[in-house]
């Protein structure tokens, strides 16, 4: 499946995507405080596509125009054991990041708003949650940003993949919340 937005078009990743998701993901700003370590090399970011991003309603975060078709982050829905939440039959977590040059240009929230929206009205999704952990602001605004509404925190959480312990603040946004935020958005 392929969603688009004014600037982002959101794809399938594709192994020979590895190059530039190592581009990104080998800067220590960016997988640390999403939770997950520093890609180390090109072979690396390869194994990730295979393993992690290449599940279903996961995608590569492209310019809309690029001709090179390169991905400068990703976003996903997660479901079941895919997340880290409990989460239950309707429901699914969003996860996302963007490379350190296009911090601030408001292209995660486009995309975020796509993917809940392809959630909410395709999947039949009744609630969407998300998380971030404390001192990611810019994760936190992204929420903010997409209606995300705080739901409870997780201190003193073990995180196995960066070997420490965080806490984690858990959004979420129901499909009635989405619908509103849609309608006063409309109304404008």
């Amino acid at each position: 499946m392929i969603l688009q937005t004014k600037r982002c078009v959101l794809r399938p990743w594709r192994e020979s995507d590895a190059p530039a998701l190592y581009e990104y993901a080998r800067d220590p700003r960016i997988g640390p405080a999403a939770g997950w370590p520093v890609h180390t090399d090109v072979q690396n970011s390869r194994r990730i596509i295979q393993e992690v991003l290449s599940e279903e309603e996961t995608y590569a975060v492209v310019l809309r125009g690029d001709s090179a078709d390169r991905p400068v982050g990703s976003i996903g829905l997660m479901f079941g054991t895919a997340s880290n939440l409990p989460l239950g039959e309707g429901e699914a977590e969003l996860g996302y990041w963007v490379g350190v040059p296009f911090w601030g240009q408001g292209l995660i929230p486009e995309a975020a708003h796509e993917l809940m929206r392809h959630g909410f009205e395709t999947l039949g999704l009744h609630t969407i949650w998300c998380g971030y952990f404390a001192g990611n602001e810019k994760s936190r605004r992204v929420q903010e940003k997409c209606g995300f509404r705080p739901h409870h925190v997780n201190k003193d959480q073990p995180w196995p993949l960066m070997g420490d312990i965080r806490t984690e603040y858990i959004t979420c946004i129901t499909r009635a919340q989405w619908e509103e935020l849609c309608e006063a958005k409309n109304s404008d």
